[in-house]
């Protein structure tokens, strides 16, 4: 049985700024892409600090995870992207609380730059 890709869209995150999707789902799993700090209702950066920004690309990818017909609970690898990796103590506590109990396998990689000037991109992987 071949199985195909689905398009993982919804309104409650921020279109692509790209020629990507949102997600795919295939199978058992969904694969989103790498979210940065931007508001679903503007396509613009969020302001404020770096919490408001890992926080709300946080929002974006339970978002997308939802719509792909999966949670937060069902996430089995992340990967970060940091700007500044002097803000790992902080994105951790964030992150934590964001996953709760929920510890799937992470890398954290700091980055030069990432698009629109954002200061940490997420993307991840999920079961359905």
């Amino acid at each position: 049985m071949k199985v195909e890709p689905e398009v993982v869209h919804t309104d409650a995150a921020p279109k692509a700024i790209g020629p990507y999707s949102q997600g795919i789902a295939l199978g058992d799993w969904v694969f989103v892409s790498g979210q940065i700090p931007l508001d679903p209702a503007t396509g613009e950066l969020v302001r404020g600090s770096f919490a408001d920004h890992a926080t709300r690309v946080l929002a974006n990818l339970d978002a997308i995870l939802r719509a792909g017909g999966s949670d937060r609970r069902r996430v089995v690898k992340v990967t970060v992207y940091l700007t500044d990796v002097g803000r790992f103590a902080e994105f951790n506590e964030i992150y934590a609380t964001f996953f709760g109990d929920h510890r799937p396998a992470r890398a954290v990689v700091g980055v030069a730059a990432l698009p629109r000037g954002a200061q940490v991109e997420i993307e991840a992987l999920a079961a359905r």
